[in-house]
């Protein structure tokens, strides 16, 4: 497999900041860096913090019985992240069928001003009560499709495990 031609810093930072840490201690394996399950932390968050922006939060699913689960995730790393670093996650919304959803978040080293991993995201919506999947609502969608708008600006190609994504 050939190495994935990777957005630089700079183009990075284009892309909505929707979380910002620094490695704290526990955050360290044996190994002496930040451990998987940190990498996954962080982007499974600023997944959240995307979906809560277009309407999906607590109230969301109390009130309309709907919510999205996580289906497949797939990390990339490029660099290592180690205690004290500091680093940001930007995520982009890059597609949705009428329930699922695919979506990339990319953490930057901010000390080395490198990219340091990927978080590939595919999620389905769902109602909460059946479990099973549904069509986002409109409104939900209407959110989505102007992330994904967003997504489409940027000029350099997501470096996507291309395993994944929306089955059409």
């Amino acid at each position: 497999m050939s190495a994935p031609v990777l957005p630089s810093y700079q183009q990075v930072l284009e892309i909505p900041c929707l979380l910002e840490g620094t490695v704290t201690p526990d955050f360290i394996d044996a190994n002496g860096h930040m451990n998987v399950r940190y990498y996954l932390d962080s982007g499974a968050t600023s997944a959240d913090a995307l979906i809560r922006q277009v309407g999906i939060d607590d109230e969301y699913r109390a009130r309309r019985r709907m919510g999205v689960f996580t289906v497949e995730h797939h990390l990339r790393y490029f660099t290592e992240m180690r205690e004290g670093d500091k680093f940001s996650v930007h995520t982009l919304f890059l597609d949705r069928s009428d329930k699922v959803g695919h979506l990339l978040a990319l953490i930057l080293d901010r000390v080395d001003e490198v990219l340091s991993c990927t978080v590939e995201i595919v999620l389905v919506h769902v109602d909460m009560d059946t479990r099973r999947p549904v069509p986002f609502p409109e409104d939900i969608a209407a959110g989505l499709d102007r992330w994904i708008d967003e997504a489409g600006k940027v000029e350099w190609p997501a470096p996507l495990c291309g395993a994944m994504g929306i089955r059409r």
